[in-house]
């Protein structure tokens, strides 16, 4: 028979030692709040500039443009007055028109370097010469190519006038003149943008795939028919991008106007939004009322950048 025996113990048994539960308010609250900290303070940076810098400003010139003002002195309270005074200023609408006028130079532009990005891709010689040269007026002084031009302009010894007269046409006195001053002022301002779109242009081309061409190639499709079923909607977002800044540049035109034409041209033919806020401003005295004008003028800027957002989603939804 057998029996089986209890196992013999050695000695008396030690506990098993277990965790202690963690510390309420230990290290790791303490870490999540210096996290929270540095999250803040690296928050707190945009959060600062954007109240200084633009939401300050914005009401600071809402509540000016409701006053009259010289810049210097008290503010007086008179309501709508500026504004209601806008709709009478025939200066004001003809800066604005002038100023809307210029903008028939952007789809212009934008055509001559889509053009030239197209030319540029192309393996010719002196590729790298071209491109530079025509990018160096982007990187130029605004107020020197505005008197370079101010000089091409004269109507006695001007350049341009000398270019044409080799042609057999006599020139006008572009800046003097009230029908030209303005295509003027376009032909300087497109001159001057057309390497910085032009460069972006052709990024957006050396980006498209080969292959896309190739397919159409072995279609049968011609260069017309890849430009226009390959080409242009690739670099549509580019276009939308030129479009845009281009408007709200446009919008801002001053320099230009102010060396070309100091006095805004004959029969104010010239001057821009702008130019007539600052003399408004700085000139007249009258900061609350041009403080209107440019609460205006960005009302305006903004709606027709709203439309253009609104024209490239659904022209993007038709592409897709």
């Amino acid at each position: 028979m057998t029996s089986t025996a209890a196992p013999a113990t050695t000695g008396p048994r030690t506990p098993v030692p277990t965790s202690a539960p963690a510390t309420p308010g230990g290290g790791s609250k303490r870490l999540h709040r210096s996290e929270k900290k540095w999250a803040l303070a690296f928050v707190a940076a945009p959060v600062v500039g954007y109240l200084l810098f633009i939401a300050y400003p914005t009401g600071f010139a809402l509540y000016a443009s409701l006053t009259r003002w010289n810049g210097l002195g008290p503010m007086q309270f008179i309501g709508l007055e500026n504004y209601a005074n806008l709709l009478h200023d025939e200066r004001f609408q003809q800066s604005l028109f002038n100023t809307f006028f210029y903008m028939i130079g952007i789809p212009i532009g934008l055509a001559l370097s889509l053009a030239l990005a197209i030319a540029m891709n192309r393996k010719i010689m002196g590729l790298t010469a071209f491109r530079t040269i025509y990018y160096i007026p982007v990187i130029s002084s605004l107020a020197a190519i505005a008197i370079l031009w101010q000089w091409a302009y004269n109507g006695d010894f001007g350049l341009v006038n000398q270019f044409l007269g080799f042609f057999g046409i006599e020139g006008p006195n572009w800046l003097s003149d009230a029908s030209w001053s303005k295509p003027a002022i376009i032909i300087m301002a497109v001159w001057k943008g057309l390497g910085y779109s032009m460069l972006l242009y052709l990024a957006a081309i050396q980006s498209v795939p080969r292959s896309l061409y190739e397919a159409a190639e072995l279609d049968g499709a011609g260069s017309w028919s890849k430009f226009r079923a390959i080409t242009l909607p690739m670099v549509q977002p580019v276009t939308f991008f030129l479009v845009v800044t281009n408007i709200i540049a446009g919008a801002m035109i001053f320099t230009e106007i102010n060396i070309m034409t100091p006095t805004g041209g004959p029969e104010y033919s010239t001057a821009s939004a702008v130019f007539h806020i600052w003399k408004q401003a700085f000139q007249y005295r009258q900061m609350g009322y041009a403080t209107a004008m440019a609460v205006v003028l960005g009302i305006l800027i903004l709606i027709i950048t709203l439309i253009q957002f609104r024209l490239n989603k659904r022209s993007s939804f038709v592409i897709d």
